[in-house]
């Protein structure tokens, strides 16, 4: 049977980046907190434990002081920095550099809306950590919106621009800035801020999902981009399989197939996937 791992999938750049940082601090043998989840992955989430890594919520950091914590790729608010400033926190920022520039965008762009009584769209999923980052950057005042019937927020005789999300999928974003131009009775600026590394990995994905009997997936459960990616494989390949990890594997999957793919989220670390592929292999 061939086995073959998508090489267009796994971590991107920005993950990458943000568990190298991880890895380093822990070498130093300090105490590393982790403010969520490093990765929407269980499995590289528990790895990084093993190595100390601490994961902790918003609630526990609020109580820290004197202490070193790593922040995410996903972005955070400016309440995060100011309490960090306040409370002698050592922040190793492992932002993504697409989500900071997002952020820097964002909140040039409110403080321009302000001048003119205008309003600033986040199209974008409500309580994703991106999205928080993002909305901190106007004192939570932007309009957030993830279906068309959110539009009804927006005052049409107003002004606006529009960010998305950098992980929603294109085609969504193009269909609902559609709908706000439509309706739009003043100016009207619509900013595509999705990332390309991930928006790209669609079009690669069908190809390769069809090109294979079998198509397993590796994602985390929390995972919004494993979600998307993952619908993406069941439509060009009805044999299509979501699993988080090696335990999850039927042996009838493959039963009368010869080829096997297997891909996996922004957020899937490249052993993970390794290892599953030689799991399948001595199948």
């Amino acid at each position: 049977m061939k086995v073959e791992i998508d090489q267009k999938s796994g971590f991107c750049f920005g993950v990458v980046n943000a568990v190298s940082k991880a890895e380093e601090a822990l070498q130093s043998n300090d105490k590393l907190y982790c403010l969520g989840d490093i990765v929407h992955n269980g499995m590289e989430v528990s790895r990084l434990e093993t190595l100390g890594l601490i994961t902790i919520d918003h609630k526990k950091y609020f109580t820290l002081k004197d202490c070193k914590v790593l922040l995410r790729t996903h972005g955070e608010p400016p309440s995060t920095y100011e309490y960090a400033r306040e409370n002698n926190i050592e922040l190793i920022d492992a932002t993504c550099p697409v989500v900071l520039k997002l952020q820097q965008r964002v909140r040039r762009a409110h403080e321009d809306m302000q001048q003119q009584q205008g309003q600033v769209i986040i199209f974008g999923k409500k309580g994703h950590a991106e999205v928080k980052g993002l909305l901190g950057q106007t004192g939570n005042r932007a309009i957030l919106v993830e279906n068309e019937a959110d539009l009804e927020q927006i005052d049409p005789q107003k002004p606006l621009v529009m960010f998305s999300q950098t992980t929603k999928p294109l085609d969504d974003f193009h269909r609902l800035s559609a709908k706000i131009q439509e309706r739009a009775q003043a100016p009207t600026d619509i900013k595509d801020t999705i990332c390309r590394q991930v928006a790209n990995r669609v079009p690669r994905l069908k190809i390769f999902a069809a090109g294979h009997d079998v198509m397993i997936f590796v994602g985390g459960r929390k995972s919004s981009n494993a979600k998307l990616l993952f619908a993406v494989c069941q439509q060009a390949n009805p044999n299509s399989y979501f699993i988080s990890g090696k335990e999850e594997l039927d042996t009838n999957w493959f039963t009368g197939h010869n080829s096997v793919g297997i891909s996996g989220a922004t957020s899937t670390p490249q052993w993970l996937m390794e290892e599953i592929a030689e799991i399948i292999r001595k199948i």
